[in-house]
């Protein structure tokens, strides 16, 4: 079982950057394919990017070039960087280690236009 804890939301203006953090604790971390997912207000969640043990990494188009997905074994945390924020990334961002069954309490971004 992992534990994973996110952070780094916040409110951001239409153009911005914020980093998302998820710090995993309870088992080996480098082992786990690490995925964020978003849900919007009245939207079902949605998945947003991947990264693999190999640290190979998949996104989804509404995403694809604005948004980096990284991890750092050694400090058993992924990171999202989100640059070019749209009103429409407003979502709570979760974190989760899709194969552990895991998931994150989620973190707020919130973009103004």
């Amino acid at each position: 079982q992992v534990q994973l804890v996110e952070s780094g939301g916040g409110l951001v203006q239409a153009g911005g950057s914020l980093r998302l953090s998820c710090a995993a604790s309870g088992s080996i971390f480098s082992i786990y394919t690490m995925a964020w997912y978003r849900q919007a207000p009245g939207k079902q969640r949605e998945y947003v990017a991947t990264i693999t043990r190999g640290f190979s990494t998949n996104y989804a188009d509404s995403v694809k070039g604005r948004f980096t997905i990284s991890r750092d074994n050694a400090k058993n945390t992924v990171y999202l960087q989100m640059n070019s924020l749209k009103p429409e990334d407003t979502a709570v961002y979760y974190c989760t280690a899709p194969s552990a069954g895991s998931w994150g309490q989620g973190t707020q971004v919130t973009v103004s236009s």
